[in-house]
């Protein structure tokens, strides 16, 4: 499979740590679509690196043409929605799911929009439950390779994961660039 007409897209959970992954492969030379329309904040310091169409995917896939040999940021509850005519290279993130809920607690709460009605327990059955089924479908699909990246490993240890994702994707990164890329400040909800 010719990289240029492959779609690489960085996929997980909601603060899960897509945008550091889209930050590292960004680094490592993959150009990503990104409209920044969403702008960097005290939650993403260094920014989204979203593209505001992929949220109409099933209505509007025109721009995956242009998403070819680039990078783009998916989330999980639009990845069965791709069309099967593109192939995808798929880095699903993961986290601690107690790391995940303080975090989107945090953004919530920034934004007036915390719902104290929900238990964190709930939401993180649900949530994990959710990137199962999602990661089982991608599994059975001929148009995507999908791989998992831990969040919470490579900032312990990039070095082992970043050559496992070069490799998945090719080879031909940058990989001391995109270790350069991740940043120990930015981990601020651990458990």
């Amino acid at each position: 499979m010719n990289g240029k007409d492959v779609i690489t897209v960085v996929s997980g959970l909601p603060r899960s740590g897509t945008s550091m992954m889209m930050s590292m492969l960004k680094a490592g030379g993959i150009e990503p679509l990104i409209d920044g329309i969403r702008k960097a904040d005290e939650d993403n310091p260094k920014g989204y690196f979203e593209l505001e169409r992929v949220k109409k995917v099933k209505e509007d896939n025109a721009w995956l043409e242009d998403a070819k040999g680039r990078l783009v940021k998916i989330i999980t509850q639009l990845l069965t929605q791709l069309p099967s005519t593109y192939r995808y290279k798929v880095i699903f993130m993961r986290r601690n799911i107690d790391e995940i809920l303080a975090s989107q607690k945090q953004m919530l709460i920034r934004r007036g929009t915390y719902d104290a009605s929900v238990r964190d327990e709930d939401m993180g059955k649900m949530l994990l439950a959710h990137a199962d089924q999602v990661c089982r479908w991608a599994a059975t699909q001929e148009h995507i390779d999908c791989i998992d990246a831990d969040y919470n490993a490579i900032l312990a240890d990039a070095a082992p994961h970043i050559d496992r994702i070069n490799q998945f994707l090719g080879g031909g990164l940058n990989t001391e660039a995109m270790t350069a890329v991740v940043d120990q400040a930015l981990y601020r909800q651990r458990h």
